[in-house]
């Protein structure tokens, strides 16, 4: 790879210029639609699951209950993640043969108007199963669309940056985040404001997604407005852009090592602890803490609005230092700090839950092989063994515990809350009562009940001025630093890693595998390990561990890239 050589490498950090300016904006309103998208079809999840999957057997009634139409809801949601990788070889292939310009206008097309057709898709009353199987079509379109779409953003900034300031530059593309959670919760709240919550069920949800059809228009005018790259065109004009970029990318072993070690070095640290800052911590208040989901997202929506500086400051200070050493520190400060962290978060937002988890001793007494794996990461498995049933329904209600394996063979589980036994099964099945008998010795034991006047509550949007809930933001802001430290100068290090010639391509695989699957799966699994151990916190392991390998990984492995020239070719 070629380090800094040429005029171009050497010129002097620059002011930005108006059509600088227009390339970064232009480039970030598409991440906008990302995150736009990403939040409006988290909080309208429920709305969606009940226009889309409610889908009519042959008796005429529904085929699925409430909690399954809202897991398919989210499944059809989890689909764009899992195509966005293809996305990004599909992508990423045309953006390095015919051009960064014309492939990420494709991307944004496609992107934008699978959002817009959502707003216009009739119900599954209306057609029945075609709806689902339309919306998850839209879904997968947009994952790979969105596949390249970061790619070909994140190069075609740095393409244009001057030398010394690609950190700076390609940090505005990682601020949108805010932008889009803010704009989403806008747009739903107006609409839901004026036309009422009945109307908003009904058909006024419809009304955020078809808003984004101005977002593309935007996007699309002004795009259409771009020069192509610099950098590419220059490669183009001088006929040695490669003619296979795939198979130079990803066959030959001098750029496929490369590849891996951005995944392992770079990417799979900064994917864990960025879903872990804001969407872990999310499900974490949620899930785990049990705070109402008002107030969750209002804390985090806070968090992000005091931290999102952070993308421009980390991204910046990667020009002068390097992009390498900020993004393994923040692995490493986020491995180290998060059982910390979390464990205040526990203490501020629900302080009974803290003391119970502390005080009471809750075992399930069970024979060890009544006990399976309780992953389910989406939802739908359905528990039978006593042990099975008594530690998911503990570890849903955020109760620790340990298990005690030691009964004789073939004797049904029993929970043991302090000194009270609660059995689990009652005539061979599950006690109808065991849900309520549990929760009433839990309570009676020490942990809160569900209206716990000690939990975090925000009743307004500037309810914030106590000291239990500023505690609380500063911790989750705690956790966003960490985020704008590995996400602020990634673009320009994954930028800087390969060739211009295969640089879209190269580039983009490796981001969208460590954000899309080790950073997607991240929530589900973590839960699992929750539900596994009776530990509320267990669950931070995942992303430690993978922030772990990344910071060794990277040390060891990742030059460090701020000086070299990207206008080389090889």
């Amino acid at each position: 790879m070629a380090t800094v050589s040429g005029a171009h490498a050497h010129a002097e950090p620059r002011p930005m210029t108006s059509a600088e300016k227009k390339v970064i904006f232009a480039s970030s309103l598409g991440t906008v639609f990302e995150w736009y998208d990403f939040y409006l079809y988290g909080s309208l999840a429920a709305i969606i699951g009940a226009q889309f999957f409610n889908v009519a057997g042959a008796d005429g009634k529904p085929m699925f209950d409430e909690a399954t139409r809202n897991i398919f809801s989210l499944l059809a949601f989890a689909a764009g993640f899992i195509v966005r990788p293809f996305g990004a070889l599909v992508f990423g292939r045309i953006g390095d043969l015919v051009g960064r310009k014309y492939t990420f206008l494709v991307t944004i097309l496609i992107m934008g108007l699978s959002t817009f057709v959502v707003a216009l898709l009739p119900s599954s009353t209306s057609i029945g199963i075609a709806a689902p199987i339309i919306l998850i079509a839209l879904r997968l379109l947009q994952g790979l669309a969105l596949g390249g779409e970061y790619g070909g953003a994140a190069t075609y900034v740095a393409e244009h940056a001057p030398h010394g300031r690609r950190g700076f530059y390609t940090s505005w593309i990682q601020t949108t985040a805010t932008l889009g959670l803010f704009l989403s919760l806008i747009v739903i709240l107006t609409t839901r404001t004026i036309i009422g919550e009945a109307e908003f069920a009904a058909w006024g949800w419809r009304v955020p997604f078809g808003v984004s059809i101005v977002l593309l228009g935007v996007s699309v005018w002004i795009r259409l407005q771009l020069s192509e790259s610099p950098a590419f065109q220059k490669m183009k004009d001088e006929g040695k852009h490669s003619t296979a970029p795939l198979t130079e990318a990803f066959g030959q072993w001098k750029n496929a090592k490369i590849a891996l070690l951005a995944l392992f070095g770079l990417v799979m640290g900064q994917g864990v602890v960025w879903y872990t800052g804001q969407f872990y911590a999310l499900f974490f208040l949620q899930s785990i803490l049990k705070i109402d989901g008002y107030t969750a997202n209002l804390l985090i929506a806070y968090s992000l609005a005091v931290g999102t500086v952070g993308f421009i400051i980390f991204g910046a200070l990667s020009d002068k230092i390097g992009r390498k050493p900020i993004i393994l520190a923040g692995c490493l400060l986020a491995a180290l700090t998060y059982f910390p962290l979390f464990g205040a978060l526990t203490k501020n937002a629900n302080p009974t839950l803290a003391n119970a988890l502390e005080t009471v001793k809750v075992q399930v007494v069970a024979d060890a092989a009544d006990c399976g794996d309780l992953f389910n990461p989406i939802g739908t498995r359905k528990f039978t063994s006593s042990c099975d049933l008594a530690r998911d329904a503990l570890s849903k209600g955020a109760i620790r515990y340990t298990s005690n394996l030691t009964a004789a063979a073939g004797e049904k589980a029993k929970v043991v809350v302090n000194d009270k036994e609660i059995a689990v099964f009652k005539d061979g099945k599950l006690d109808a009562d065991f849900g309520k008998n549990l929760t009433a010795a839990a309570v009676a034991a020490g942990y809160p009940k569900a209206d716990d006047a000690g939990k975090v509550k925000i009743s307004g949007v500037f309810d914030i001025f106590s000291s239990q809930t500023l505690t609380i933001i500063g911790i989750l802001t705690i956790l966003v630093v960490y985020v704008t430290m590995v996400y602020g100068p990634i673009a320009a290090a994954l930028v800087e890693l390969f060739p211009t010639r295969i640089r879209y391509t190269s580039m983009s695989l490796p981001y969208h595998i460590g954000n899309g699957w080790f950073g997607g799966l991240l929530p589900a699994t973590a839960f699992a390990l929750v539900a596994q151990t009776g530990d509320i916190y267990y669950g931070l392991w995942y992303p430690i561990g993978f922030a772990l390998i990344t910071f060794v990984v990277g040390l060891i492995f990742i030059p460090e890239t701020k000086d070299r020239d990207i206008y080389a070719h090889d």
